[in-house]
């Protein structure tokens, strides 16, 4: 990489520099851990032999955040896929029930932009639609960092609140539903074969926040798979040619990874597979009423801070499911 000529071929350059990145992100942990656990190994000597009590306890607490990073690393190792280290797309559809699902989606909308936030991620809405009288009636994010894929692809399923509505007068419990899907965003030089003839494309006007021109102009593209019956919508950009190139990331994404995981479920049914992922099952309840509990029907992992939850605080869940399943 220091040779004057490494960047002569960009692309080339580019795939390196991102592979070296990749491995720092593994390396430069591994060496702050040991380095940190060997410096509070002589701190803790001294600590004692002086019998330092305040010294003792502000260590510990340094061995604890040590712990954690520690445990962290270990997760992370978890994420051995190919497709685990990619960006990806998370989207979210309300569930039947009108404006209950329309309030649940927007909840869980709220939840994964604080859990991609507290990890660092950029944040881009490419599509949103409002419910007809408050919440969303669907959305697709995208995440761009490290594992976000890796991280988030725990979440695919549908997911279930109890609680007591705001919108209902008489103050009757209600169950929601809305489904969550992840696909990974596939590199450049990954090529996914679509010929004009294998998908449908529709324009509209887009709806919601963006400017005038988004609203007065059919910018809005949505493209159908004929095939497979994907499909995938973007009008979050100005201008319609955006959109198409946004539509067609995300198409792409999806077929890879269905091709991905076509092929494992051919190598799985010869070797035979421990455990199975329905990924359209429900995978998770969130209950108010008549109590409060955050279960994960997968792996029973469960809390009953239903508000941390919701503010994002996945990580426990993620790490469950990374455990039993990788």
């Amino acid at each position: 990489m220091n040779s004057p000529s490494f960047w002569d071929d960009q692309d080339r350059a580019k795939k390196i520099v991102k592979k070296v990145n990749v491995l720092k992100s593994w390396t430069q942990p591994y060496f702050e851990i040991a380095n940190g656990f060997n410096d509070l190994n002589e701190f803790f000597k001294e600590a004692k032999e002086t019998k330092d009590e305040k010294l003792i306890s502000d260590l510990t607490l340094e061995l604890e955040i040590l712990e954690k990073k520690l445990e962290e690393l270990e997760i992370k190792k978890m994420l051995s896929h190919e497709l685990d280290p990619k960006s990806c797309f998370l989207s979210i559809n309300a569930g039947a029930g009108g404006t209950e699902s329309c309030d649940w989606a927007n909840m869980l909308f709220r939840m994964y932009e604080r859990y991609a936030t507290k990890r660092g991620w950029k944040v881009a809405i490419i599509d949103k639609v409002d419910g007809d009288v408050t919440g969303i009636k669907s959305v697709t994010l995208k995440f761009e960092g490290d594992f976000a894929y890796g991280y988030t692809k725990s979440e695919k399923g549908v997911h279930r609140l109890v609680r007591i509505s705001p919108f209902d007068a008489s103050k009757k419990r209600h169950t929601s539903f809305a489904s969550v899907a992840v696909s990974p965003i596939i590199d450049e030089d990954i090529e996914v074969d679509i010929q004009p003839q294998d998908i449908r494309v529709d324009t509209f006007r887009a709806s919601g926040a963006g400017g005038q021109h988004v609203n007065v102009t059919d910018s809005a593209v949505r493209i159908t798979h004929i095939k497979t019956g994907i499909v995938v919508t973007s009008q979050s950009e100005r201008s319609q040619v955006q959109n198409r190139q946004t539509c067609m990331e995300l198409l792409k994404s999806k077929l890879y990874e269905k091709e991905i995981f076509e092929r494992e479920e051919k190598i799985s049914k010869i070797g035979g597979e421990k455990k199975k992922i329905e990924w359209g099952s429900q995978i998770r309840s969130y209950v108010f009423q008549p109590y409060t509990l955050v279960k994960d029907t997968r792996t029973k992992y469960e809390t009953s801070n239903v508000t941390a939850v919701l503010d994002g605080e996945l990580d426990e869940f993620v790490k469950a499911y990374l455990k039993e399943f990788s």
